[in-house]
């Protein structure tokens, strides 16, 4: 007879979960009403059970290890599904109306299936599901007129919010747009970009001016298809994250100065539930680390 496999300890694993959530085991003890001692304890085991370290200390903080941040995603979903099993046998399923915003960037490529599994899970919700511009999204926000969006992080004024993810931004063009020749021959590197206020324009502007490569904006668009038409025609290069980025585009490389990363983070107006937020943030989290 088989073996059967070990049962990973649910309470371990969110308090495994809680405490790198926290930075420390003391502030998941004080979230989760339980001694510091109780928490290390569970670790342990939950270590002792994966036959794995997955957590180092680093300073005051914990950081995990290559094991951590596989067992992570798995402790995500298992704690999910213990959670919903919890709310259905209790009759807790979610009901009413939530309004939910998202920039086009995901509209297209992510939110569809999250919006549709969320839905599944929660029959009794209905969803109201708006795509736009982040700032008109903030603006929204702040109107109560949506109750939750995903954004992009605000960098000189940031919202508070839950940091889901960091996305690579990257300098996307067509294959036959030579970058190396205009820059040989001191032409302005033709720009394809959003209409200001935008993020990624002040990212790309500012790292061009610093490298001291001259541009010109040559596109500008108010739609994110408007774009990726502009760049798959060769008009211009354009500064985005790979998300839905189409097939026949390429990153240009090291060629140009990295621009860095941009956070991805969930708001919800101060009225929203806080389990809706909650829930529905676990499923884009897993969503956008499958589509890395």
């Amino acid at each position: 007879m088989n073996k059967l496999p070990l049962t990973l300890d649910l309470d371990a694993l969110r308090s495994f979960v809680t405490g790198i959530e926290c930075g420390s085991f003391t502030s998941a003890a004080t979230r989760l009403c339980r001694s510091t001692s109780a928490l290390s304890a569970q670790l342990k085991k939950l270590e002792r059970q994966c036959e794995a370290e997955l957590v180092v200390k680093k300073g005051r903080h914990l950081t995990l290890t290559r094991n951590g941040e596989i067992l992570m995603g798995y402790a995500h979903r298992l704690l999910a599904l213990n959670d919903e099993a919890q709310r259905t046998l209790r009759g807790e399923l979610l009901q009413g109306e939530i309004r939910f915003g998202m920039p086009e960037d995901f509209g297209e490529s992510l939110m569809p299936g999250i919006l549709g599994k969320f839905k599944l899970q929660h029959p009794g919700l209905r969803i109201i599901a708006r795509v736009d511009r982040n700032q008109a999204l903030l603006t929204a926000l702040d109107d109560n007129t949506l109750d939750m969006a995903l954004l992009w992080q605000q960098e000189n004024k940031p919202r508070e919010g839950k940091l889901i993810s960091q996305c690579q931004l990257e300098w996307i063009q067509h294959p036959d747009l030579d970058i190396n020749k205009l820059l040989t021959e001191g032409e302005p590197l033709p720009l394809v970009m959003f209409e200001n206020p935008c993020l990624m324009r002040s990212r790309a502007i500012t790292a061009l001016n610093r490298a001291g490569i001259a541009w010109r904006v040559v596109f500008v668009s108010q739609s994110l298809s408007g774009i990726w038409a502009a760049v798959q025609a060769g008009l211009g290069i354009t500064l985005r994250t790979r998300l839905g980025m189409p097939g026949n585009l390429r990153v240009a490389g090291s060629i140009l100065p990295s621009t860095g990363n941009l956070g991805i983070m969930l708001a919800q107006a101060n009225a929203t539930d806080e389990s809706t937020g909650i829930m529905l943030g676990q499923l884009i989290e897993d969503a956008l680390l499958g589509a890395k």
